[in-house]
């Protein structure tokens, strides 16, 4: 059967609109969500100058801490690789090396964020 549509018709909505869209977006619902984290961490921080380890354990080990510093490191991670595939795509030219990259820097946003999860989990429980 033969398509009638034109060119754009057939083009409008197929493409990397559809994958940017959402990339788009979730980097833009990451960046808001670091807002109200970053700033209750920055002054958290504020809060502990001075404390000694086991008052920085302790606060660490507050369940609603650890979720709240598990979440911005989740958050800021992936925030991050978002981030650097667009600076990837943008400016890598070959598609083997963009790949190769946005590979890695997916490992390494996961296995920083586990490291760091495990950590904090450490931690807070006393492990």
């Amino acid at each position: 059967m033969s398509d009638l549509r034109t060119p754009l018709a057939r083009a409008r909505g197929l493409g990397s609109a559809r994958d940017g869209l959402h990339h788009w977006w979730a980097q833009r619902l990451t960046a808001i969500a670091l807002i109200p984290l970053v700033v209750w961490f920055a002054i958290s921080l504020v809060m502990l100058s001075g404390a000694d380890y086991d008052v920085a354990r302790a606060w660490i080990g507050s369940p609603l801490v650890m979720v709240l510093l598990i979440l911005t490191i989740v958050i800021g991670l992936h925030h991050g690789q978002l981030g650097l595939q667009v600076v990837i795509e943008d400016y890598v030219h070959g598609d083997g090396w963009k790949l190769a990259l946005i590979v890695a820097v997916r490992f390494i946003a996961v296995i920083f964020g586990l490291a760091a999860v495990v950590a904090i989990l450490r931690i807070g429980l006393g492990g």
